[in-house]
């Protein structure tokens, strides 16, 4: 029996074949059944057995057919059993069966019916009173105790395959067929509920229902797997994809590129480069379907994961396979064939144990060319330790742990700050004129503190504010004194509506300035706009790229603001002034600058050219010299560059520039993600196969100066490819943690933004809709309508609650804050006032509210308000409309 390496050096069973039997009838499509102790399964075809791994086998004999469903029942006391046949549908309580036997009695059944057809799948109700009876494309719902058909349901053009009872809403049935669709029942009334679309090309073998999560999940004879969300509110919406087949490839690319290798032998090796040579288009029906909970090695604990992962056992002919439930990523397998002591390679039924939390599982199998059936004891964690991912030697964070070495790129920016001499601007500028003069004028001397070095630790997010203070008032930066609202309603409402150009231009990037007052975005006519946050008032216009601009970045003290465009040229303005202070010319670099950034706190520029990134030291002059006007002072030196390890052409890149971090993220064309720890100046990990294309937008969780997060929580980020969806990944474990694929991204690369909470995702999505999902869940939140287009680019406001988006089309929306407390907030904390607004009429819907409370609100917002009121409901939802006819401010509940 073949044995893995545990990473200690120790051997450890993966797998044990704890029973065989060999049956006198084929067992190729035998009907198998597992409870949590239980396995059941027919013998000689009109015989039932019931193995455990605590008990004697159980013989039950009263069928004269051959049996073709089994099923267990869900309650423990009594523990029932119930098979079908082409004669009778026959109930078993295996306690008192299993203690007749022992007395030498015969153990019967209790008859519940005769169908005198081929039964194809049996499933009892959570309190085992009925039992759903699927022949044909008919499925018949039978009263346990009275032994009669409650109701018949009719609507499938196809066999019934299987059949659930939905857990928390009662009488909903839940039913999958080989016409390739499901459908959703209330049994009780004897009507259709919901019916979907024709999933896949190939027949529904299989369903489960993911109590916790409230989803459902189905699996087809071409090895595909849908989730679909159950919740009333989401209609069914489909969740996630998998495809098997590559899912498993891509368990083993990872594996291969981390150099990890299963048995000593590399026997394990080698069979899956046969598998993938000799078998390249081999599938993996979805024979059975089980729930599984396990302990991950290493998974980390917080707020956004738990000490057990919720996990799926999928059974399929020639191989068993772990899959995670939130990350729809597999976390091991197990290939029969690798096992050479297994009397069964080909499955031609599967079903597995549905034990508790167990460090061992119970698959039993029945033989696909033959008559043997065995059951299989799997050691979880020997299988889950032998196929984890090798670590990178130490534990990769965002946060800068220790100080920066003199080896490292960083130290540069270190003994720059160390070497250099506060003088004043205005001395600058009257010295480059007058170089002869030997009087120095302006020689006040600043304040101590600017030669210190940067420490570690210098980034705490303050927790204990006091608002009331004394010194608030007078301090410069008061935004910083008010934290983010977290307990605050989610943004949903369209309150403002500006189109950023006349005709329709595409918005390709938009960030907020740190303070959450300023936005900035990038057009694909040329321009550069910074908007106020109410997204009021004249954009400041930055000209000067010959292309669409492709990146822009605000630098942390919000002086600089940074964009790159398709002209192949980086350009630093000065955010106040409009205009040019640093220009990076296309001969500078030998490919284009594909991404761009400020970095260590504004030390660095950070760029990607090619296939690899470069970090310059530059400086800013804004000494002015009417004489000298053509000769720049503002210069740059690259100091640092390193290409990735695959060689392929970086197309994202990613750093934290709001507090030191040593650690930079780039994705390659190659479809990887590369982690770079910049103070050992060299690559710490990989990840293959991020996506199924290549990865065109990673986003940090970065947080914001008004609020704090758990220090773990930055070492989450954030991925995303066309067709393929979102994906979480956590920093530590080089894991995908969880997935978001429910919005539609087919064509256009849609971008993300995290929350500065970082509780909440939003995304762009092709049906002009914007989605937000919590990090909790794969289902989305809720969905922002009112749009006009695809939706290219979201952003969270750092300072306030509230999103701003951008469409390909034309337009850039803001979405405020629902409640009158948060927007006071928001008011007071941005520090802009709204412009007056002639109203014709406010509607307040949702019951009645007193006209104090609105005039309220009004004043809050800073509105002069004219026109009638109307008063309908607390929600607090106002619709102005003015003169212009535009509808431009919304409050939400």
């Amino acid at each position: 029996m073949p044995s893995n390496t545990s990473r200690d050096g120790h051997t450890s069973d993966i797998v044990v074949e704890r029973y065989l039997v060999e049956s006198q009838k084929s067992a190729a499509h035998a009907p198998l059944a597992c409870s949590a102790q239980h396995c059941a399964f027919p013998l000689d075809g009109n015989r039932l057995c019931v193995w455990s791994p605590s008990h004697q086998l159980l013989i039950l004999q009263g069928h004269h057919q051959l049996i073709t469903a089994v099923v267990f029942g869900n309650q423990a006391d009594p523990l029932q059993l119930c098979s079908a046949s082409q004669d009778y549908i026959i109930l078993w309580n295996v306690v008192e069966c299993r203690e007749k036997t022992l007395e030498g009695l015969t153990p019967r059944g209790t008859i519940l019916g005769s169908l005198l057809q081929k039964v194809l799948c049996l499933r009892f109700s959570l309190d085992d009173r009925a039992v759903a009876v699927c022949v044909g494309n008919k499925i018949s719902v039978l009263d346990v105790e009275k032994q009669s058909v409650l109701v018949e349901l009719q609507g499938h053009q196809g066999s019934v395959t299987a059949v659930e009872f939905c857990p928390w809403q009662a009488h909903t049935l839940i039913s999958v067929s080989e016409d390739r669709s499901f459908k959703v029942w209330d049994y009780c009334e004897g009507s259709l509920i919901y019916s979907s679309s024709i999933l896949t090309a190939y027949p529904l073998l299989n369903l489960l229902i993911n109590e916790e999560n409230r989803q459902l999940v189905t699996g087809s004879a071409d090895g595909q797997l849908w989730i679909f969300s159950l919740m009333e509110t989401y209609h069914y919406h489909c969740v996630a994809h998998v495809n098997l087949r590559k899912k498993n490839e891509t368990f083993f690319t990872r594996r291969m590129t981390a150099g990890q290798c299963s048995l000593p032998d590399s026997h394990y090796h080698s069979g899956h480069e046969e598998d993938k040579s000799g078998e390249a288009e081999a599938t993996f029906p979805v024979l059975s379907l089980a729930h599984c909970d396990l302990c991950l090695p290493g998974s980390p604990c917080g707020v956004f994961s738990s000490d057990y992962t919720k996990c799926l056992w999928i059974g399929s002919s020639t191989a068993l396979f772990i899959l995670n439930l939130a990350s729809f990523e597999l976390e091991a397998t197990l290939h029969f064939k690798e096992f050479q002591s297994l009397s069964v390679h080909i499955a031609g039924s599967c079903a597995v144990m549905r034990e508790a939390i167990s460090p061992k599982a119970f698959c039993i199998l029945s033989s696909m060319f033959g008559n043997k059936i065995a059951v299989l004891e799997i050691n979880l964690a020997a299988l889950l330790s032998s196929q984890q991912y090798p670590g990178t030697g130490r534990t990769l964070q965002v946060l800068a742990s220790g100080h920066v070495l003199p080896t490292s790129p960083l130290y540069f920016g270190i003994i720059k700050k160390k070497n250099s001499k506060p003088a004043n601007t205005k001395r600058h500028a009257v010295k480059s004129v007058m170089e002869d003069r030997p009087l120095v004028f302006h020689t006040k001397i600043r304040s101590s503190g600017y030669t210190s070095a940067p420490h570690g630790t210098m980034f705490s997010p303050k927790t204990n504010i006091k608002h009331n203070s004394k010194r608030s008032s007078k301090c410069k930066n008061n935004y910083k004194c008010r934290e983010y609202p977290l307990e605050s309603f989610l943004p949903r409402n369209l309150i403002r509506q500006v189109a950023v150009a006349q005709e329709p231009v595409a918005v390709s990037c938009l960030q907020f300035s740190g303070d959450g007052q300023r936005l900035a975005c990038g057009l694909a006519n040329h321009l550069s706009l910074v908007f106020n946050a109410s997204l009021s008032g004249i954009p400041a216009a930055f000209s000067g790229h010959d292309g669409a601009v492709n990146t822009v970045c605000w630098s942390h003290d919000m002086r600089w603001l940074l964009s790159t465009g398709r002209d192949q040229t980086l350009r630093v303005w000065s955010a106040h002034r409009t205009e040019l202070v640093l220009l990076l010319a296309p001969e500078s670099l030998p490919k284009p600058v594909t991404a761009a950034q400020f970095y260590y706190l504004d030390s660095f520029i950070l760029l990607s050219s090619g296939p690899e990134f470069c970090l310059l030291k530059y400086h800013i002059d804004l000494c002015r010299d009417d004489i000298r006007r053509y000769k720049p002072k503002s210069r740059y030196k690259p100091i640092f560059r390193l290409a990735l390890t695959g060689g392929a052409d970086v197309s994202s890149l990613s750093a934290v520039n709001d507090f030191y971090s040593h650690i930079i993220l780039t994705a390659g064309r190659d479809r990887t993600v590369e982690v770079f720890d910049l103070n050992a100046g060299c690559s710490a990990a990989v990840i293959a196969e991020v996506h199924s294309r290549p990865v065109h937008q990673i986003c940090q969780n970065k947080g914001s100066s008004f609020t704090t997060q758990q220090s773990l929580a930055y070492n989450l980020f954030l991925t995303t490819a066309v067709g393929d969806g979102v994906r979480l990944w956590d920093l530590r474990t080089l894991r995908c943690v969880r997935r978001f694929e429910g919005h539609p991204n087919r064509c256009y690369p849609c971008g993300v933004a995290f929350s500065p909470c970082g509780r909440l995702m939003a995304c762009g999505a092709e049906d002009r809709h914007a989605y937000v999902y919590e990090m909790g869940s794969s289902s989305f939140l809720y969905r922002l309508a009112g749009h006009t287009d695809t939706i290219a680019e979201v952003a969270f406001n750092p300072a306030a609650p509230q999103v701003e988006e951008c469409f390909i089309a034309l337009n850039i929306v803001f979405l405020g804050q629902c409640s009158v407390q948060a927007r006071e907030q928001c008011v007071s904390s941005c520090g802009y006032m709204r412009p007056p607004i002639n109203v014709n009429s406010i509607s307040l819907i949702n019951g009645i509210i007193s006209s104090a409370k609105s005039l309220l609100m009004l004043c809050l917002l800073d509105v002069p308000i004219s026109g009638s009121v109307m008063l309908k409901g607390p929600a607090i939802m106002l619709t102005t409309a003015t003169l212009d006819g535009k509808l431009q401010l919304f409050v939400a509940e």
